[in-house]
């Protein structure tokens, strides 16, 4: 069994971990012969070329290589895929409820479900928005995606994602990162569980620069965990199945391929905690954008505007005076898919539940609902406002996100989300 040994802090750091002593060689990758009979392995996830500072590999040192396994067949689950079409996307602004929870047992990766995106692994740029409601492990089943890393945002139930280089174990109010590539499968020890998957097919994570903000805030280096290298050593009939150029595919496996008894580098999975987000806001008057509160982000080929930003809403204390405090009605030349893991979100008033989800797409007008809208026009805002007990996160894209027929077409959408504005009443004054 893989045992979870640990984690090891920072971001982007180059790692160097072993479960049995001696694994690692010293001074070379690939010496002759491997202590312990295990073989060399690089796992490149960036161009062998590509600058000091933006090379992403790791060399294992496992039981196997990964290359060893059964002939790769077409596989479906026909409900996680990049088929986010070509014709006309609507301008609406569309809200989901949450996925209700799968009556029978599904795993993983037969309980994901897709969204919407855009781009594609071909292209090389873009996202694939999923939400995941599974009530059952990955028995002997190991999964890997060839198309792009996997950002994980659980909202209800722990994850157990032992991956090849170690285990992350992964709560509401944590995220993990899959990167492009390395092997997993996911446990689920408090049953029914539920959340969120962007999968990233440009450039891949980063922290943000912090420009005025100086050497400290938003989300530090030193609160990501990679985790401590654990293996398994087990044969069986299992499977291994692939996400490749935006098909999935299955191939026999006699044994688990989570078998890397060693590793160093810097192409690892990773986690971090939300709520140690430090956060950066107004302490006179109006707010800045909400790009302070940006986690994570994925740069595209144009300065300054990213092919995915990871950014939360988490419990801050708003001071602001002579300001109306929640989000502004505002139109974006960027596209939004916004999810909520906990509590209530504080541009609304009702209707966005945890496991739920919208998409605001760039230029259609959104923000706070009538009801928020009256409440914070008539605040008292010579007192701080706490905003507490609270998670929400935005998945924002510099390209459109085209929202898939079953979504569109699911139960859970919300058909009358508009209404939420209906109520906004006319105060215009000329006199």
């Amino acid at each position: 069994m893989l045992k979870q040994t640990g984690y090891m802090s920072g971001f982007g750091n180059e790692f160097a971990t072993e479960a049995l002593a001696g694994t690692l060689p010293e001074g070379r990758n690939s010496p002759q012969r491997v202590a312990h009979g295990l073989y060399a392995e690089q796992l490149s996830g960036t161009a062998f070329t590509a600058p000091r500072h933006s090379n992403r590999r790791s060399w294992l040192y496992r039981i196997r290589p990964a290359a060893m396994h059964g002939k790769f067949a077409p596989f479906e689950q026909v409900h996680f895929h990049n088929d986010f079409g070509s014709g006309p996307v609507t301008p609406e602004q569309l809200r989901w409820s949450p996925m209700p929870m799968p009556s029978t047992p599904v795993d993983f990766i037969d309980g994901l479900f897709t969204m919407g995106g855009n781009g594609s692994p071909v292209a090389g740029t873009g996202i694939g928005i999923h939400l995941y409601a599974a009530n059952k492990n990955m028995d002997g089943r190991y999964f890997y995606s060839a198309d792009g890393e996997l950002l994980i945002v659980p909202q209800q139930g722990t994850l157990i994602i032992a991956t090849e280089l170690g285990v992350l174990e992964v709560v509401p109010h944590e995220i993990a990162v899959i990167p492009r590539g390395v092997r997993f499968k996911v446990d689920l020890p408090d049953g029914a569980s539920r959340g969120y998957v962007c999968e990233n097919f440009g450039a891949f994570l980063r922290l943000p620069d912090l420009g005025p903000i100086g050497s400290n805030g938003l989300a530090n280096p030193r609160d990501f965990l990679t985790p401590c290298a654990a293996y398994e050593d087990v044969e069986g009939a299992f499977e291994l199945v692939s996400k490749f150029q935006g098909h999935l595919w299955r191939a026999d496996i006699a044994h688990s391929p989570l078998d890397v008894v060693g590793w160093h580098g810097n192409h690892v999975p990773y986690k971090y905690d939300l709520r140690k987000f430090n956060t950066i806001g107004s302490i006179s008057y109006d707010h800045p954008d909400p790009s302070i509160f940006l986690v994570l982000n994925s740069p595209s080929d144009t300065p300054g505007v990213g092919n995915l930003d990871f950014v939360i809403f988490g419990p801050r204390v708003l001071a602001m005076q002579d300001t109306f405090r929640p989000p502004w009605f505002h139109r974006n030349i960027a596209s939004e898919c916004m999810g909520l893991i906990h509590g209530e979100y504080d541009a609304k008033a009702e209707g966005f539940a945890p496991g739920g989800c919208s998409i605001h797409n760039c230029m259609t007008g959104h923000g706070p609902d009538a009801a928020t809208f009256e409440k914070a026009s008539n605040a008292d805002t010579s007192k701080p406002d706490y905003v507490k007990d609270t998670m929400a996160f935005m998945f924002e894209s510099r390209n459109v996100i085209r929202p898939t027929p079953q979504a569109l077409d699911a139960a859970h959408l919300q058909r009358e989300y508009i209404e939420c504005w209906a109520g906004l009443k006319k105060h215009f004054t000329p006199a």
